[in-house]
């Protein structure tokens, strides 16, 4: 087999990884061997208010597909993401925000993220909002998006994120569809310089005579752009958030209660509204965050996906902060206002982990050495990739250009309907090749198939 494209596993990963070559086979092998063992053992990166006694119970039978993870088993997610952190890293940084001009960040602190939550959950009750309701949100990059996040899974509501980027006809059949309660949004979004209407967006969304549930839009200001206002629906964030208290216990919620709505791109058929429940997703997306991005204490984690795509819920904001890490918010765009924007960023904040697309990757290796000019990166050790397939040549741009050949890239493979990681490999523990997600994660079994769906027995034995 060539070599070309192939690259071993640097010394300076292989010297403090979690997962070496042998531990990922003994591992892997556990997992499909003894799944409920496996399954269990990694349960227990989580807080669980009433620890489960059951792991896995599916069944794939025709008319039967039941999937259930730790079904007897509570937790609360937002607890998971902050309460647990507040004894030991309370102010450490939670969230690095940054602006999509370059003059504005801010750190948040656990403290003070926890404290935010726990208000905006007391604004959601106030609300009328309850376990099991839905809440569409519809805002920019900013912090407060996280906050309505975790504020929904902290009560036991179920939020339904919609893309900042999404038109007035894609934002009411979300909101049709889900039967969402209430909006939460901006007067204005911010993106590469320019405003994006995101109130108005809703305003015409809500005039959709099929829009039957909503009772309020909650409304952010971000720019302090004009807007209209319809009194005795819209209401300001910050009205309701300087009278919330910041004292709230987290609902008691089944591993099997719902989590999240997320609707698929729709690049095959009418966008599909995909569910994902609170136990089993958390726990998924916990363990290959902390495995694949090698992830250590004090790490700073940048994943430059938007909020409203499944990127944005499972690897910038609830596996990260389930392992009490520092996660980076961007809410510009990788190349404006300079080619190095993103690269400048990453020297800023000194990040650790960068997690990004292959678009991004390629506009950036379309301006050749500008994208790094006046950065030097040394504080990169993990790159990844994410949202579609990288080609070589990107691959070994990114390597070589952004990781200064140091970086191992971890080209993920999955989709919204698994939440997390499928294909994907572990930097300490596979030898890369440029192109190639490697290897399944712990427990996924991958097949190839014929046409007709028959398993082609042997064909995925040393496919890279």
């Amino acid at each position: 087999m060539s070599q070309i494209h192939k690259h071993d596993i640097p010394a300076n990963i292989a010297d403090r990884c979690l997962i070496n070559p042998e531990q990922y086979h003994e591992k892997y092998q556990q997992s499909v061997s003894d799944p409920d063992a496996f399954w269990g053992e990694q349960g227990h990166i989580l807080d669980w208010i009433k620890p489960y006694q059951k792991v896995k119970n599916t069944s794939f039978a025709p008319g039967n597909v039941s999937i259930k993870w730790y079904e007897d088993g509570t937790l609360n997610l937002a607890a998971n993401c902050l309460d647990r952190h507040l004894a030991e890293r309370g102010n450490e940084t939670a969230i690095i925000w940054e602006g999509d001009d370059a003059s504005q960040s801010k750190h948040i602190s656990y403290k003070e993220l926890h404290r935010d939550v726990c208000r905006f959950a007391n604004v959601l009750l106030d609300q009328g909002i309850k376990k099991g309701d839905v809440v569409a949100i519809y805002m920019p990059m900013v912090p407060e998006a996280a906050v309505a996040m975790l504020a929904c899974a902290r009560i036991g509501a179920i939020h339904s994120v919609i893309f900042g980027g999404f038109s007035p006809e894609a934002v009411a059949g979300r909101i049709v569809d889900s039967s969402s309660k209430l909006v939460i949004t901006a007067d204005e979004g911010v993106r590469a310089g320019r405003g994006i209407p995101l109130k108005k967006n809703v305003d015409e969304a809500l005039k959709n005579p099929n829009v039957k549930t909503v009772s309020n839009v909650i409304v952010l200001k971000r720019t302090g752009g004009k807007i209209d206002w319809n009194e005795g629906r819209d209401l300001w964030w910050s009205d309701l958030i300087e009278k919330a208290s910041d004292q709230h216990q987290p609902q008691e919620m089944n591993a099997e209660d719902p989590l999240f709505i997320l609707y698929t791109s729709g690049s095959t058929g009418k966008p599909k509204g995909v569910l994902h429940t609170t136990g089993g997703y958390l726990v998924y997306a916990a363990t290959t965050f902390k495995y694949v991005f090698d992830y250590h204490p004090g790490d700073i984690y940048w994943c430059t996906a938007d909020v409203g795509w499944v990127t944005g819920h499972s690897y910038l904001l609830y596996g990260p902060l389930a392992c009490g890490a520092t996660t980076l918010m961007f809410e510009g765009v990788p190349n404006w206002p300079t080619p190095a924007r993103m690269c400048q960023v990453v020297d800023k904040h000194q990040v650790n982990i960068l997690y990004t697309a292959p678009t991004a990757i390629r506009a950036l290796m379309a301006e050749g050495d500008k994208a790094i000019e006046g950065t030097d990166r040394s504080s990169l050790r993990i790159l990844g990739s994410v949202g579609e397939p990288i080609n070589p040549e990107a691959w070994e741009w990114y390597w070589k250009k952004i990781g200064n050949e140091k970086c191992p890239v971890m080209d993920t493979w999955w989709q919204t309907e698994t939440g997390g990681f499928m294909i994907t490999p572990m930097p300490g523990a596979t030898r890369l090749k440029a192109g190639s997600a490697t290897q399944p994660f712990f427990g996924v079994q991958p097949a190839l198939v014929d046409n007709e769906g028959n398993p082609l027995d042997g064909a995925t034995e040393a496919t890279w």
